[in-house]
């Protein structure tokens, strides 16, 4: 059996009765609905599903940040700037045009690091 991932359950057929009572009877929880008994779509409330959204956008964000994280532990004086929203831009695959390196005023000294 499918897992249901909800403590609310309706069928489809007494979904198609009346959505809207379905929606505010939920209030703030999630509504699964079920089709011969297996889920077949969960009703989420909006700022629920817009959670999701933000934290599905902030996962996007983690390759960029280890890729940045990276280049400066290789060139720690190699700096580029970037807002988040650069950051999303670069997350979602458009190409950035406005990041601009910034070199360190520091003094490169020689040996390891």
């Amino acid at each position: 059996m499918d897992a249901v991932l909800a403590e609310t359950s309706i069928g489809i057929t007494e979904l198609k009765k009346n959505p809207s009572a379905v929606i505010r009877d939920a209030g703030t929880d999630t509504v699964v609905v079920l089709h011969h008994n297996k889920p077949s779509a969960y009703l989420v409330p909006a700022s629920t599903y817009e959670a999701l959204m933000d934290v599905l956008d902030d996962l996007q964000l983690i390759p960029v940040v280890r890729e940045r994280i990276a280049s400066w532990q290789a060139d720690p004086d190699h700096v580029i700037e970037m807002s988040r929203a650069e950051l999303e831009v670069i997350a979602r695959g458009t190409p950035l045009k406005s990041a601009k390196p910034r070199t360190s005023t520091k003094s490169r000294t020689g040996g390891a690091r």
